[in-house]
């Protein structure tokens, strides 16, 4: 049977070398003594590794053509930074470099436009969340991420969102086998979103009056959408002591709301 040929900014997939452990082993030691053909025939043998990675965001673009170029700038990244001692598979250490380089560039790339000061933000937080879990040995609230930045916890949790990928109204978000519920079916209309703002303030209102752990919680749990068990891990008590705090805070809520 004959390969299928596709050509991606004139290379032809299906002519594509794949490389055994044994040649990937010495072509690495070929090239970090200096021989750089060894570096082209490292990437050669690994293209089909970027094309493998690339079908799950071939919805993301029409041009496959420069995501691709993308997706070989990362496996270069790997290339070059990749150690054998580590006895690590390389594929294992590649795809993430690939997949970070392919997201950075469809983020820069998006319509939809954040702006510099949000970004500045979110990357602050996620920085200091990086240092609060070095310092304590477990991921920190979004209390504590707050007090540390001396920056409103909304704030922060509106930055740190708006990093995420868009996400289609038509992505669908339930199927059972029949009718398939998507995205916008979920969504108010302005009408009746309207109608229910006093429902909002009330919410808020009964949200302050929680106490802070509990409101934590509820937070962590509706608007960030961590599970019960992450959220336990972070603030050091059992899932157990979580889904209690939950069930109150939510009956707590209920009751104001009413």
């Amino acid at each position: 049977m004959a390969k299928h040929k596709v050509e991606i900014t004139g290379v032809n997939t299906s002519m594509i070398k794949v490389l055994k452990s044994e040649e990937m082993t010495d072509l690495f030691i070929r090239y970090k003594n200096g021989d750089i053909k060894a570096r082209e025939d490292l990437v050669n043998g690994n293209l089909k590794l970027v094309l493998s990675i690339l079908k799950k965001f071939n919805h993301r673009t029409d041009n496959m053509d420069d995501l691709f170029q993308i997706g070989c700038i990362g496996l270069i990244k790997a290339i070059d930074n990749f150690d054998l001692s580590h006895n690590v598979k390389f594929s294992t250490y590649a795809v993430p470099m690939i997949v970070g380089e392919v997201k950075r560039y469809l983020r820069d790339n998006n319509s939809i436009r954040i702006s510099r000061s949000l970004k500045d933000l979110a990357f602050k937080a996620l920085k200091a969340k990086e240092e609060l879990t070095n310092q304590d040995g477990r991921e920190p609230t979004l209390e504590k991420i707050s007090e540390h930045l001396g920056i409103d916890e909304l704030d922060i949790l509106i930055a740190i969102d708006a990093l995420r990928d868009p996400v289609s109204m038509f992505e669908p978000i339930y199927n059972d086998g029949g009718d398939t519920i998507y995205l916008a079916d979920q969504l108010e209309s302005k009408e009746e979103n309207s109608k229910n703002w006093d429902i909002t303030i009330s919410l808020r209102d009964a949200l302050s009056k929680l106490r802070e752990k509990e409101r934590q919680i509820l937070i962590n749990r509706f608007m960030v959408g961590k599970t019960q068990m992450e959220i336990a891990d972070e603030i050091g008590i059992s899932q157990a002591q979580v889904s209690r705090l939950e069930k109150n805070a939510v009956d707590h809520v209920k009751k104001m709301v009413k």
